[in-house]
């Protein structure tokens, strides 16, 4: 288990459009280009085995990143014949970017600060006020619109953080809007802006009436 002592300085970056990964969840990934082949096999190399997934900032030009993200341990391997790896990363915690680093690498690396995500390393987190029954039928009208198939039985029974986590993941957002999915600062708070996210959806997803 990795504790605050742990977490390092310095990590490498994996900046991905899309992407979320939130703590105590996994996200599995396809990995073929050649600098993030290599940069998996440092990572290998590293105690803690942790890569920073962080989306591209929409609009702000190329290279530009969100100032946070999430990092994973590297908890799953697998190679194709063909060279390619298919990884699965636990998410540990968030984090705020900090300065790049100079050095040679064919991929990027931030020092990175923790200190705001203290939480991120404790107990899974609960949501006292979730309304389970009128989440799962506003998330059934959701999945019907956008032609999404679910074990409903399982998601039914699934811890509260597994859940929100899981749907704040898998559903089929907009990054600016993962995002703030990433940055929510409580479980509770991340449910609220799935269920608006959902919400307006649902409405089509018309400006006018978000606002």
């Amino acid at each position: 288990m990795i504790t605050a002592a742990d977490l390092p300085k310095t990590i490498a970056i994996f900046p991905l459009t899309g992407a979320l990964l939130l703590p105590r969840s996994k996200l599995p990934l396809h990995i073929f280009e050649p600098r993030y082949l290599q940069m998996i096999e440092d990572c290998m190399k590293t105690p803690t085995r942790l890569i920073g997934m962080v989306q591209p900032r929409s609009g702000a030009g190329e290279g530009k990143l969100n100032s946070i993200g999430c990092a994973g341990r590297l908890t799953g391997f697998s190679e194709t014949e063909d060279g390619r790896y298919m990884i699965t990363l636990s998410g540990i915690s968030r984090f705020r970017l900090g300065q790049e680093s100079t050095g040679f690498s064919p991929y990027r690396k931030f020092d990175v600060h923790w200190v705001d995500f203290a939480a991120d390393l404790g107990p899974a987190e609960h949501d006292p006020c979730l309304d389970r029954r009128h989440f799962i039928s506003l998330l059934r009208r959701y999945f019907d619109e956008e032609d999404l198939r679910t074990d409903w039985e399982n998601l039914g029974r699934a811890e509260d953080e597994l859940l929100i986590n899981s749907l704040s993941m898998l559903c089929p957002f907009g990054c600016e809007d993962k995002q703030a999915l990433l940055e929510a600062p409580s479980l509770s708070t991340r449910r609220e802006t799935l269920i608006t996210l959902i919400e307006f959806a649902l409405r089509g997803g018309n400006n006018e009436e978000m606002m």
